[in-house]
């Protein structure tokens, strides 16, 4: 909601609304609220300290209010289901693309999590069930969720890793990873990155499966499909607003 006027007639719920959307554009001093909402200074300090007590609004060092982490928590939730309903068709897909099991992982601390999954439906296939928690330090998916962190959180990130800066720096490149062995003996993957609307890497879609048939060039034979799968996730979020 903006200040143009519309109401829901909840009063109280169009003013809180007034002032998420004034600090939509930067922080704001109290003063610099009442003039973007128009509220009168009590309302608008009132309000702004209940939307504080919620995490929905917060202060910066300056003493300004600001939006606050709760919104940023709500954003990337809604983002997570809009990522799992597109997941399903993009990853079958991919599947039968590549004659490969396709996997989706997101990020979770130090491990990352296999939210979505369409297996290779007959024959020997790299099985990774949904729900699965697989190590940051190894494979193609971890190179992804890793390669675009903060320098910080990288270095730590490398320590103990089965790649390396080089090798992150050429996925940076290149835009996909592969692996060869790296996390499992005898099998392959190649990953490529999914963004939210802010451009930030926000997972990776894959695919895996015995050396025998990927090779051990697996970027090769099927970089191509699965960066195509990753930017039509990274679309289906940008178009929902998501993470």
């Amino acid at each position: 909601m903006d200040n143009t006027g519309v109401s829901s007639g909840v009063g109280v719920l169009d003013k809180a609304a007034l002032v998420l959307s004034a600090l939509e554009s930067g922080p704001a001093t109290l003063a610099g609220l009442v003039g973007a909402t128009g509220l009168a200074r009590p309302t608008a300090h009132r309000l702004a300290v209940a939307l504080e007590h919620h995490r929905m609004v917060a202060r910066d060092m300056q003493g300004r209010f600001i939006l606050g982490p709760r919104l940023a928590e709500l954003a990337a939730a809604a983002g997570e289901d809009r990522l799992l309903a597109s997941a399903g068709p993009v990853l079958t897909h991919l599947r039968d693309v590549t004659g490969e099991s396709a996997q989706l992982y997101r990020r979770q601390g130090e491990m990352r999590i296999c939210v979505a999954a369409a297996e290779r439906l007959s024959g020997l296939r790299d099985t990774v069930p949904v729900g699965s928690t697989l190590p940051m330090k190894a494979g193609s998916a971890a190179q992804i969720l890793m390669a675009w962190e903060e320098p910080e959180r990288l270095h730590r990130g490398l320590q103990g890793a089965r790649f390396t800066a080089t090798a992150l720096s050429g996925v940076r490149r290149r835009g996909w990873a592969q692996s060869i062995g790296e996390r499992e003996p005898g099998v392959a993957s190649v990953s490529a990155p999914v963004r939210g609307p802010s451009n930030r890497v926000v997972a990776a879609v894959s695919v895996s499966g015995p050396i025998e048939r990927l090779t051990r060039h697996p970027g090769r034979m099927h970089a191509q499909a699965i960066v195509d799968a990753a930017a039509r996730l990274s679309e289906s979020l940008r178009r929902g607003g998501g993470i």
